[in-house]
C-alpha cells in the first residue's frame, strides 16, 4: 500500500483554524527577507555576491570562548558518560543540577542584585515557547495583551497565533527614544478597554529588540506601578538580552525592582501582590550565543503559575543531554564570569564597530547599551515617510545592496524609516562587506532621491 497517493476528485479535507490562519505573520518583511537570505547566501569564496544575513540577532562573536571550554572539559559534552541515564530519564521539573546552574547565571548577568529560587525555574524549549506558555496561562482567546513598540516581530507568532490572544501595541516614539511611558500605557489600556477587550498584561522586553536599548529604570517602576493599580494584569518581562548589556546604564531587572519592593512593602507590596503577576522570561540563545540547544526558562513568584506552566512544559521539554552539558558549562562560576565579562567586551567592540561604520554611510542610530543589533535611522532615505516608502527602500537595499535588514514596519513602529540591523552573527570581515554595501548604496540613493 506504500509509494504515490492515487489522485481523488473529492476536496482536500479542511484544515483548523489555527493551521490555516493568517495570525503566524509569515507574510511579514521580516520573514520575507530570511527567505531572500535562503535563497542567495553570502559566501566570501562560493557567492561573494550573495544577500548578506543582517536580520538574525544570533550571537557568534564569543563561540569560540565555549568552544574552547568544551575541549578543556571534553566530560561535559561526552554522550557515553551517563548514557543510559540521560536517555531514559525525563522530569517535568529539569534537572536540579541545571536549575540550579541557571539560577546562578541569572543572578551573575544581574549583578547580584536579583536572587532566583531553582524551585521557581521552568524549563522550556527557548523563548519563544516561554512566552506562548505564559500567555496560554493568563490569557483566554480574545484577551489582550499590551506590548510597546517597536517590538520583536516574532510576537505576533509567539503571543497570539496559537493562543487566540490579541496583542494591543502600546506606541513609543522617537521623541521620548522609544521608551514606554505611562501615558502611552495608560492609553493603549484605556482603548482596548473601549472596544471591549479584557486586558490581561503587558509583554516587555528589556533589553529591547529591536531598539538595543535597556528600559530606564523611572520606566521600569512606572509599567510596575500601571500593573499594580491595576489588579488584574500581569507582566511579562522577557529578559532574553540580559547578559548582553555592553555600556552604561546597566540593566535594571523587573526581579530586581520586584525584591526591592517585597523589602519596603511586604509580602503583599502594600496590599497589592504584584510580585505574584511578575514573571520573566530568560534564554540561552542570546547571551551564550546557543539557539540550536532550545533552552528557555520562565519564572515567577506565583505558585499557580509555576505549576501550570510546570504541567505545560511537557510539550515543550529540553533534553537530559543538553541539560547535563550545560549544567557542567554554567556550573563552573569562574568560566561563566568570564564569560560574561568577555561576551560585553566584544560585543561593545562590535557595537562601536558598525556603528562607526553607519557614520560614514551616513547613517545614524538610536544610541544603544545592549543586544546584537542597531536601530538604524533611515528616514532621510525615504522618497515619501509612510510605510509604503519604507518598504519600497528595503525591498531596494536588499535586491541591489544584497542586505537583508528588517523594516520597522515589521516591528510595528509608528515611524518609518527606522531598520533593526544584527551585527553579532557574522565576522568582522563580512561586516564590513556589508557596511560598504550599505556605503554605496546610500550614496546612490540619496543621489537619485536629489534628482
Amino acid at each position: 500500500m506504500g509509494g504515490m497517493l492515487l489522485a481523488s476528485s473529492q476536496p482536500e479535507p479542511a484544515l483548523s483554524d489555527i493551521a490555516t490562519s493568517a495570525a503566524h505573520g509569515e507574510d511579514s518583511p521580516y520573514f520575507a527577507g530570511w527567505r531572500a537570505y535562503d535563497e542567495n547566501p553570502y559566501d566570501p569564496i562560493t557567492n561573494p555576491s550573495g544577500v548578506i544575513q543582517m536580520g538574525l540577532a544570533e550571537n557568534q562573536v564569543s563561540f569560540d570562548l565555549l568552544e574552547a571550554y568544551l575541549r578543556e572539559h571534553p566530560e561535559a559534552s561526552d554522550c557515553g558518560v551517563g548514557f543510559r541515564e540521560n536517555a531514559l530519564f525525563q522530569d517535568y521539573h529539569g534537572l536540579k543540577s541545571f536549575r540550579t546552574a541557571m539560577a546562578n547565571f541569572m543572578e551573575t548577568i544581574r549583578g547580584g542584585r536579583a536572587r532566583f529560587d531553582p524551585d521557581r525555574i521552568v524549563l522550556t524549549a527557548g523563548a519563544t515557547a516561554a512566552n506562548e506558555l505564559l500567555t496560554f496561562i493568563l490569557a483566554n482567546p480574545g484577551d489582550a495583551l499590551l506590548v510597546p513598540t517597536p517590538y520583536y516581530p516574532g510576537f505576533d507568532r509567539d503571543l497570539r497565533w496559537r493562543t487566540g490572544v490579541n496583542i494591543v501595541p502600546v506606541h513609543c516614539g522617537s521623541e521620548t527614544g522609544f521608551q514606554v511611558t505611562a501615558g502611552a500605557l495608560q492609553a493603549a489600556y484605556d482603548e482596548a478597554v473601549a472596544a471591549g477587550a479584557r486586558v490581561r498584561g503587558v509583554v516587555l522586553t528589556n533589553p529591547s529588540n529591536p531598539l538595543g536599548t535597556t528600559v530606564g529604570r523611572a520606566a521600569l517602576e512606572g509599567i510596575v506601578d500601571f500593573v499594580a493599580r491595576n489588579g488584574d494584569i500581569h507582566l511579562i518581562s522577557d529578559e532574553i538580552y540580559s547578559g548582553s548589556v555592553f555600556a552604561a546604564p546597566d540593566l535594571v531587572s523587573v526581579a530586581e525592582v520586584v525584591e526591592e519592593r517585597l523589602r519596603r512593602g511586604g509580602a503583599g507590596d502594600g496590599g497589592r501582590g504584584v510580585a505574584a503577576r511578575v514573571h520573566v522570561v530568560y534564554s540561552l540563545s542570546k547571551d551564550l550565543g546557543l539557539p540550536g540547544f532550545r533552552v528557555g526558562v520562565v519564572y515567577s513568584n506565583n505558585d499557580a503559575v509555576v505549576a501550570a506552566a510546570r504541567r505545560m512544559s511537557s510539550f515543550t521539554l529540553v533534553s537530559s543531554q543538553t541539560q547535563r552539558t550545560l549544567a557542567a558549562m554554567l556550573s563552573d562560576a569562574a568560566f561563566a564570569a568570564a564569560y560574561v565579562e568577555a561576551n560585553r567586551a566584544r560585543l561593545r567592540e562590535r557595537h562601536g564597530h558598525i556603528v562607526a561604520g553607519l557614520r560614514r554611510a551616513g547613517l545614524g542610530c538610536l544610541r544603544g547599551n545592549a543586544g546584537l543589533f542597531v536601530w538604524v535611522d533611515m528616514r532621510p532615505l525615504l522618497e515619501e515617510a509612510t510605510v509604503g516608502g519604507e518598504l519600497r527602500l528595503w525591498r531596494r537595499v536588499i535586491a541591489e545592496a544584497k542586505l537583508n535588514i528588517s523594516p520597522g514596519s515589521s516591528c510595528h513602529c509608528s515611524e518609518p524609516g527606522w531598520f533593526r540591523v544584527c551585527f553579532a552573527n557574522m565576522s568582522l570581515e563580512t561586516l564590513d562587506v556589508a557596511l560598504q554595501r550599505l556605503s554605496s548604496f546610500t550614496d546612490t540613493w540619496s543621489k537619485s532621491i536629489r534628482n
